[in-house]
Order: C-alpha cells, then structure tokens, then sequence
C-alpha cells in the first residue's frame, strides 16, 4: 500500500471466533489462560507472525485508553524499552512512560517526530479509527478457539471495503489459536 508516512501501522491481536476482544468487564482471561484441552493442528508452509518475531522489530506502540489502563494493572510495565502513544480525549497526561494524544492528527505527528518506523497499534477503537483512516498495513490476529457472545469488538462499521492479502497462518496445538497475518492492500 503507498502511503504518505514513514511509518509501517501493524496490528496484532487476539479475538474470540466470534469477533470480541474483550469481555464486557475486560477480563482477558479466555485468551491469557484458556483452559487445556487436546487441539489438532495441521502444518503451514507460510506461518503467520507470532508475538516473538513481530514485537522486536517495533519501536512505537499506539493504543487507546481502555488498553492503557488494562496495561498499568499488570505487574510490570509490558512496553519498556519502547515509545508509547495513548489516543485519548480525556486522559490525564500524568505517566512518563507514554505520551498522549488527543486525535488521529496528533498522533500521526507524534509518530513523525520520534521517526517511527514500525507501530503497533493496539485495542478495538484504535484499530477501527487506524483501519478507517488507512493507517494499518499489516493486520495479524489470533484466533481464540471461544465464543463470548458479548464484549468488546475488534472490528467496527467501516465506510468503505478494506482488501487483505494473505501473508501466513498457522494454528498452534498448546492454546488452539489459529493465527492470520494479511497486507492490507487497499480498498
């Protein structure tokens, strides 16, 4: 995809068969800690990226409020060592490990000014308002073998088709995930 930035936007997330990301109350637990059980996988020429190879080749991350404050309730901050952005209209600009953004345009400038060059955008409405404005080139998602019925959704109205080119897949027999890694290529 051509675009007019320097910066590559890259998703990568995990979702319930059904299309959430989130329980209504945030709980991630059906993703972090499913529970055993015997999965059959097949093998794939083109394996999708797995978190081990996709999150050292990026250097900003850019999330929403929501995804933030799950973040700051972990034990350890899960994002040192790189540059954080947190889209949001109303939270305070109190951390020092992230920055804050207002809108879409103050981040695409934030990111110029540190020299981005690969991001990871991250949580349901940043990624439905990177996706609308075509700032996402890269999309992989981790599909949860779960269906929650409610909750957060990754994916929202769009005004237009967003076309993906398949890049990998592959499912993995410890969780059942079966992950996807598509270029978006347009629409």
């Amino acid at each position: 995809m051509t675009t007019d930035r320097a910066w590559t936007g890259c998703v990568f997330i995990g979702v319930s068969l059904d299309g959430y990301i989130a329980k209504p109350d945030g709980d991630l637990a059906w993703l972090t800690d499913p529970a055993p059980r015997d999965h059959v996988v097949g093998t794939a020429d083109r394996p999708a990226l797995v978190w081990e190879t996709f999150y050292p080749g990026v250097d900003v991350l850019v999330m929403g409020r929501a995804t933030y404050e799950t973040a700051v309730g972990f034990d350890a901050w899960p994002y040192a060592g790189k540059d954080v952005v947190v889209l949001s209209t109303t939270l305070p600009d109190d951390d020092d490990r992230v920055r804050v953004a207002r809108s879409l345009e103050e981040v695409r400038a934030l990111l110029a000014g540190l020299g981005a060059t690969r991001v990871y955008v991250d949580g349901g409405r940043t990624v439905q308002s990177f996706l609308s404005a075509g700032l996402v080139d890269e999309l992989t998602v981790a599909i949860a073998p779960v269906l929650l019925g409610r909750g957060a959704r990754l994916f929202g109205e769009l005004d237009h088709d967003v076309l993906l080119t398949l890049r990998g897949s592959h499912a993995t027999a410890d969780d059942g995930l079966v992950r996807i890694t598509y270029a978006v290529t347009g629409r």
